[in-house]
């Protein structure tokens, strides 16, 4: 989805919070890019830092959801 796409669908969506939830839904099924959405997220006024500031509050809120795989390791 580009920028074009994307602006033509948040016009039909009304609720501010809405739009939100659908433009981080989006991205998390890889069909808008990052940027893209940071981009968006700053100039709705969603957010109002830096896209590097924007990524560690993305990733940090998620961080919880994976856990680390230990491997066993065989000495022979």
């Amino acid at each position: 989805m580009n920028e074009k796409e994307l602006n033509w669908l948040l016009q039909t969506i009304k609720d501010p919070a809405t739009a939100e939830r659908f433009v981080l839904a989006q991205y998390s099924r890889g069909r808008i890019s990052f940027q893209l959405m940071a981009d968006k997220a700053r100039k709705l006024g969603w957010v109002k830092h830096t896209a590097n500031q924007f990524a560690i509050a993305m990733t940090t809120r998620d961080s919880n959801e994976y856990t680390a795989t230990k491997f066993p390791i065989a000495i022979g």
